[in-house]
């Protein structure tokens, strides 16, 4: 099937684009905080798409990447182009029930479910449908690749505005044209917290002279999935968007 390999243009009324890769742990959890802020401040969220696999799409995995991301990043955009068919069918607002129900899926499961073996195959994106209440029909897209332009071409557009040197979330806020990588967060603050980290984000985004506020050494994010919800706070080291790789 021919799909057009041009983005839509913003959603009118939206007050935030959140580029989204499903298979991201950070973009989930940014999701998440960002979905209460929206409670509070009564914000429009435009659901968008990045593929992790096809920005680096001209990358050598087995050197790059540690064991398994190719994988993960293949499911991801297996998941989108159901997306790209779920919001050319019934409209962007059919694409926040799916972001929940696909994360929910997979990162609220326990470590050693077997869980990330299952990621977007045939059987899980059932699944991720029926918990969104949508028709199965949308799982045939996941062996479409005529998305994958259209899904590569709104990344790239994403990308464009932040520059390269990143990963997901990406995050455009409409009123000031402000966009950015992050915040990259390992736990979802509720409630006034939730909102004055949006406070604090924004402000400094929108000052023209910042560029990066970064720490290499991560929280392990608070999922059950990568056995992060505990007591105890255990920390990695990331380069380039990935946990650091051994020497």
């Amino acid at each position: 099937m021919t799909h057009s390999a041009e983005p839509p243009s913003r959603a009118l009324g939206c007050d935030v684009e959140f580029f989204w890769d499903p298979v991201c742990p950070f973009a989930w959890l940014t999701s998440r905080w960002l979905i209460e802020v929206a409670s509070r401040r009564e914000l429009n969220i435009d659901w968008r798409f990045i593929s992790l696999r096809l920005i680096n799409k001209d990358k050598d995995y087995a050197t790059h990447f540690p064991s398994g991301y190719e994988f993960g990043h293949t499911a991801g955009l297996r998941m989108l182009r159901v997306a790209a068919a779920i919001r050319e069918d019934l409209g962007r607002e059919a694409l926040g029930p799916v972001v929940t129900a696909y994360g929910e899926s997979y990162f609220d499961k326990p470590q050693g479910s077997g869980m990330r073996d299952r990621l977007s195959t045939h059987d899980h994106l059932l699944e991720v449908l029926d918990r969104a209440g949508l028709d199965r029909r949308f799982a045939e897209a996941a062996d479409d690749n005529g998305w994958d332009a259209m899904i590569d071409a709104e990344g790239e557009m994403a990308l464009s505005r932040t520059g390269r040197d990143v990963g997901t979330p990406i995050l455009t806020v409409t009123a000031s044209e402000q966009s950015f990588f992050g915040p990259v967060i390992s736990r979802v603050p509720v409630g006034e917290e939730a909102e004055r980290l949006w406070d604090a984000v924004t402000t400094l985004a929108a000052f023209p002279g910042f560029a990066e506020l970064k720490r290499s050494l991560r929280e392990v994010p608070h999922l059950n999935i990568l056995g992060g919800v505990t007591e105890e706070t255990v920390e990695e080291d990331w380069e380039a968007g990935h946990r650091r790789m051994d020497d």
